[in-house]
């Protein structure tokens, strides 16, 4: 059901618009300036034109439990084939419940990390804690999840080039098999930036992550 280079390609494709229209506004900074929250809504768009539902910060199964909804970790992205409805527990066998509606467990959960090796602030010194510690973590969270199946994690990285990427995602995912992280190889995809601040590439690293 859910396509991990089709994901990618839909990525790419609306980061690298976005990365053209900046420079053909001669904009002062560039798509690898945005942080993670202003990403979210490119990401969301590239999803949605690519024919999934998009549902931003969705509790994770188990928080739905509780009884206030601002309590609880919750998923970047919940996505859905064919921009069908994502199915609400509570909703269940109710009049708001609608038959094509997808349950939570056949949903695709995905958690976004943003990572520039540069910034508006000149070289990131949070950037290996950022890959090795925050990533990871998202990894662990949605592998011990016993709601969710279909699973990943995006890294959408900015670095000085292609080797400089391609070395570090390499090493973040040795490590992450070191520590037993449920992970496989991811569907990657590149493109050239114009370098403001010391980027010269965008990578695109969608790992599917396996239950444990």
């Amino acid at each position: 059901m859910w396509s991990f280079a089709n994901i990618a390609d839909a990525l790419e494709a609306q980061l690298a618009a976005e990365a053209q229209r900046l420079d053909e506004e001669q904009s002062v900074y560039g798509v690898d300036a945005l942080d993670e929250l202003r990403l979210h809504p490119i990401l969301a768009d590239a999803l949605s034109k690519a024919g999934y539902g998009v549902f931003a910060e969705q509790h994770y199964p188990a928080e739905r439990r509780k009884r206030r909804r601002s309590e609880g970790e919750r998923c970047d992205f919940v996505l859905t084939p064919h921009g069908l409805p994502l199915r609400e527990p509570d909703a269940e066998a109710t009049l708001f419940d609608r038959d094509d509606a997808i349950a939570l467990d056949q949903a695709f959960w995905l958690e976004v990390k943003v990572v520039a090796q540069f910034t508006t602030n000149g070289p990131n010194r949070n950037y290996s804690s950022q890959l090795l510690g925050a990533v990871q973590s998202d990894v662990g969270k949605l592998s011990r999840e016993a709601g969710i199946i279909h699973c990943g994690v995006l890294v959408v990285l900015f670095t000085q080039d292609k080797r400089i990427a391609e070395h570090d995602l390499a090493a973040w995912l040795a490590r992450c098999l070191e520590r037993g992280l449920p992970i496989g190889s991811p569907s990657t995809r590149e493109f050239v930036i114009t370098d403001r601040l010391g980027n010269g590439v965008c990578v695109i690293a969608l790992y599917p992550v396996h239950h444990r």
